[in-house]
């Protein structure tokens, strides 16, 4: 876990990390719950979650299994072991907690970066609003195309996981970077250091080549996987290699004829100003 972030609600702060590998943020459960409470006293929410994660547990909740525990800084300081959820099952426990502010505090989930949330009756919305994202930020759309092209494979691939014996964000994560590792010859973590990035998508930073070589990889090893009824971590994991093999043999054949590498630093950020000179 990196980039730990601050967020605000209203007057409350929220506590938050990012998971580079599943680009995935966790918010504190009880700055949610304090939150929903309205309350002043840290403790009074932390006692409620106590007992809510109780009734929860002897209930059989799936949500309060979903949770993890991450240090987290609080008010004294130091770090302590805090349960942290995301977005999906913090929108579950919001349901059990009686409180005016539940309907806000969904919204604002949304707006801090979780659009995705309110898009599973309506996928067609997160499609137009990435396309119009892209757009703003200066992409081409021969670029666009080819992103929501990418896109549409990694979905494919997902969707086979998850039909067979994928279950947890690390499997979806270890699996993606044996595939980027291998036709990449670099992790996920690697190539976004490479392009300077840190809680960026790195699939927003590639270049048309990246992007292409990506899809390759992922689309080969999907193809394989359901050749092979790849089935767990172990025989999926199988399948990214020998996927990523053959799009990384099509990127040395290519590197070989232009002399120029695939995996580059080129990226989509905003240019730094340095200092202005007097």
């Amino acid at each position: 876990m990196t980039a730990t972030e601050l967020a605000v609600f209203e007057s409350y702060k929220i506590r938050r990390h990012f998971d580079e590998q599943t680009e995935t943020w966790y918010f504190s459960v009880v700055d949610i719950i304090q939150v929903l409470l309205q309350h002043s006293e840290f403790q009074t929410a932390r006692k409620y979650w106590n007992k809510l994660k109780e009734r929860l547990k002897k209930e059989g909740s799936q949500s309060v299994t979903n949770c993890h525990r991450l240090k987290m800084e609080a008010a004294d300081g130091k770090k302590y072991l805090t349960d942290v959820a995301n977005p999906e099952t913090l929108l579950r426990l919001i349901q059990s907690v009686p409180s005016p502010k539940a309907e806000p505090i969904k919204v604002w989930l949304a707006k801090v970066g979780y659009e995705r949330l309110q898009d599973m009756n309506d996928p067609s919305r997160s499609v137009d609003r990435a396309r119009e994202f892209w757009r703003q930020h200066g992409r081409s759309e021969k670029w666009i195309q080819q992103r929501m092209m990418g896109q549409e494979t990694r979905n494919k691939l997902t969707d086979y996981w998850k039909d067979h014996e994928i279950t947890k964000e690390e499997e979806y994560a270890f699996l993606t970077n044996i595939i980027h590792q291998e036709w990449s010859g670099v992790s996920v973590k690697k190539h976004k250091a490479i392009k300077g990035l840190k809680t960026q998508n790195l699939r927003d930073h590639m270049n048309e080549a990246e992007l292409i070589f990506t899809a390759l990889a992922e689309l080969s090893t999907r193809q394989i996987a359901e050749s092979e009824n790849a089935t767990g971590v172990n025989e999926n994991a199988d399948a990214g290699k020998k996927g990523g093999k053959i799009a990384r043999t099509a990127r040395l054949e290519l590197e070989s004829k232009t002399g120029k590498k695939v995996v580059t630093s080129e990226n989509f950020l905003p240019p730094v100003k340095g200092p202005r000179l007097k």
